[in-house]
């Protein structure tokens, strides 16, 4: 398809993507990236991303573009992949040599490297703003077909899994497939390795309130990973065992999710058997020996105050420790720090809040210095956030189809 030029004197506008615990369903913490249009006489692409001290800027004539749009050169990607960060790599294939100058600032509300999908939030943000950007995606439109919103999102989620790959080499795709389409998937990977996993959209994923904890602890997901290998080898049995365990639950949790009685009459049995199953799923992941004595520390006083039930979240060792709630503990009590099941990947555009809800009210431009200087998570959901700014016209979320 023929792509348009973008307009240098384009609005500045943002994409939101969510984040995911390893239940693989989206949450309200999320990745903000808000994209400035330079001059045309800045020929410049900018990252800074404050979360992890990048700032950098490329000249964009001088950008390797004919490797990225010569037909004979496919192999010398290869080197790209490994060398090159995921957002030029993006930029290079999405963009042009005629591009203008664009600064991309992001803000997060997602911890980093716990296990909550922070890096592929932040593809799906760039694949999203790149796309909309060379005008091969529509931005998301309530009067559009469902089956429409559902092929602008796989665009996304494709963009974003190349992304992934840059970063991490073999991602299994679940973090950037939950991220682009919020609410939740079921996810099962390829037995033999060899052929594409399985995702399964869970539209009707409700939202629920969830305790968020961060250990603060350091993990490595290589390292968790060959630690679960290690003991398959030493106790093939037992960890093969373990694992049928843990995917015998995962189809329990989705048949609980998927009954009646899990938005019904019967809702508060239904939760109390998917809170008692992930108790059982990280009693299963303590076996494997992926826990950490911070995570068991926060699990031990969850049980303590017997609020809930507990898990560590991704690859563990460290990261954080999700909490699902008992419906009858007192809200005073708690405080929510994020929802399970949230919205996918969103845009405002322009970057602009309409106070009021009929979105005639006065309006507030989301300038690049006040979005830079929003302090920690508050300030920046203070400013820009999805769930608290949601009284005020502005995100517009691309949604999946019901089934």
């Amino acid at each position: 398809m023929e792509r348009k030029r973008s307009s240098p004197m384009a609005p500045a506008f943002m994409v939101s993507a969510p984040g995911k615990p390893a239940v693989a369903a989206a949450i309200s913490l999320r990745s903000y990236l808000l994209v400035t249009t330079l001059s045309l006489s800045q020929r410049t692409v900018q990252l800074n991303f404050r979360d992890i001290g990048l700032n950098h800027t490329w000249n964009i004539d001088a950008l390797p573009w004919h490797i990225f749009h010569h037909p004979s050169k496919k192999n010398q990607r290869k080197m790209h992949v490994r060398s090159a960060t995921a957002s030029l790599y993006l930029f290079l294939f999405l963009g042009s040599p005629s591009s203008p100058g664009f600064i991309y600032t992001l803000q997060s509300t997602i911890p980093i490297g716990a296990g909550l999908g922070s890096s592929a939030s932040v593809c799906v943000c760039l694949s999203a703003a790149l796309l909309l950007q060379v005008q091969s995606l529509p931005g998301p439109h309530p009067d559009r077909p469902p089956e429409e919103a559902e092929v602008q999102i796989e665009r996304i989620n494709r963009w974003a899994f190349v992304g992934e790959s840059c970063i991490h080499g073999d991602p299994s795709g679940v973090d950037n497939t939950v991220s682009a389409g919020g609410k939740a998937v079921l996810f099962q990977r390829n037995p033999s390795g060899t052929g594409p996993s399985s995702v399964t959209p869970l539209t009707n994923f409700p939202k629920l309130p969830l305790l968020l904890v961060d250990t603060q602890q350091v993990r490595s997901t290589a390292t968790q990973v060959e630690k679960v290998r290690g003991l398959k080898d030493t106790q093939p049995l037992m960890t093969e065992l373990i694992l049928g365990g843990i995917g015998k639950l995962t189809t329990c949790a989705l048949d609980h999710i998927s009954s009646a009685d899990f938005v019904g009459d019967g809702a508060s049995d239904a939760l109390q058997r998917l809170r008692t199953l992930i108790g059982m799923n990280h009693g299963f992941l303590v076996a494997l020996g992926v826990s950490h004595p911070r995570l068991e520390r926060i699990r031990e006083l969850v049980d303590y105050a017997d609020i809930g039930r507990t898990k560590l979240t991704g690859a563990g060792g460290g990261g954080c420790a999700i909490t699902l709630f008992r419906q009858d503990v007192e809200s005073e009590a708690i405080k929510y720090e994020t929802i399970l099941g949230a919205y996918g990947v969103g845009v405002l555009w322009p970057a602009v809040f309409r106070i009021g809800a009929d979105g005639k009210g006065a309006s507030e431009e989301i300038v690049q210095e006040k979005f830079e200087n929003a302090d920690g998570l508050e300030g920046i959901e203070q400013l820009v956030g999805v769930g608290v700014r949601e009284d005020r016209a502005g995100w517009k979320f691309w949604t999946r189809a019901a089934v």
